[in-house]
């Protein structure tokens, strides 16, 4: 009977039917998707994959040679002032990330819980120092912290030092600052978004079975407002790795980072292969950097709980 049924035309037909509709959701599924998966292949996966192929050969003068060799990722692991460097850059990229996030949460967590209808004013006004040119930014940390500038003016009127300092300027903890003040914006909006998304029905629920107003933080605001921290360390860890104006603009001898190293071997050097390889090493870092990054903030949130 069963047999008979299913053998039957009318349940054959619907079955063909919903075949041919599943096949064609199918069809205009890859549609969909086809246009972003080759622009993600054109744009993003073969850059790095001609990166990586780079990586794995060496150039004599202006040809390159195509025969695999690891002896570029042996100078950039082992050179001392290629791995200086590697290190010094990791060290300026967590501590930015770190004060960012630190500055950028009491705005964000202000914005959220007390902006009221103004929330998105203050957004707005966030925005306001990306309408000018990140060169000009820069530039402008260096008219602030330079020998002659406003920082040591102040501090040479309030009379807490005799005459300006030098070591405001031309150093690591330059870059770190003008770094910070660069990304801020980049980590307060999503750390306002994972705080919108809380529910203040547990923030109250919290206050009424007896937390204040920090331990009702810690216990509820934090832990779920986890996503947006995360999400804003990446967002400024990254990038800042990568970057090389503002170590050349407000970092002397004492700010270089690895990406000064590999844009001199991509310009001024011309040896590709090693530029390569130390942008392959400096990603694969980053990344397990990031993902460690990433496991212990989310311990230490469940440890919260």
């Amino acid at each position: 009977m069963t047999a008979a049924v299913a053998d039957s035309p009318g349940v054959g037909s619907r079955r063909t039917r919903r075949d041919v509709l599943l096949q064609s959701e199918a069809v205009q599924g890859l549609g969909l998707i086809s246009p972003t998966f080759l622009y993600a292949v054109v744009f993003l996966l073969a850059p790095i994959i001609v990166v990586i192929a780079h990586s794995f050969w060496t150039q004599h003068y202006l040809t390159i040679d195509r025969t695999f060799t690891l002896e570029n990722y042996r100078i950039a692991l082992t050179e001392p002032i290629y791995r200086d460097l590697l290190w010094r850059s990791l060290y300026i990229s967590l501590t930015v990330s770190f004060l960012t996030v630190v500055f950028a949460y009491p705005i964000a967590y202000f914005i959220s819980f007390h902006g009221g209808r103004h929330k998105g004013l203050w957004l707005f006004l966030i925005t306001i120092p990306f309408w000018t040119s990140y060169l000009l930014r820069v530039m402008a940390w260096k008219v602030i912290l330079g020998y002659n500038g406003v920082l040591n003016s102040g501090l040479m009127g309030l009379g807490i030092i005799d005459e300006p300092s030098t070591a405001l300027l031309y150093n690591s903890s330059a870059v770190i600052i003008t770094l910070t003040h660069a990304w801020a914006a980049f980590a307060i909006l999503p750390i306002f978004v994972s705080l919108e998304k809380v529910d203040r029905t547990l923030v109250e629920a919290a206050t009424d079975l007896g937390d204040g107003p920090l331990r009702s933080f810690l216990r509820v605001t934090l832990p779920l407002s986890i996503p947006g921290v995360i999400a804003a360390l990446l967002i400024v860890m990254i990038p800042t790795v990568g970057d090389y104006v503002t170590p050349k603009l407000v970092g002397g001898k004492d700010g270089v980072m690895i990406a000064n190293a590999i844009q001199v071997q991509f310009g001024k050097a011309a040896n590709w292969p090693l530029g390569a390889a130390l942008s392959v090493t400096t990603m694969v870092i980053v990344t397990l950097m990031a993902l460690a990054s990433v496991f212990i903030i989310r311990s230490a949130a469940r440890m919260a709980r």
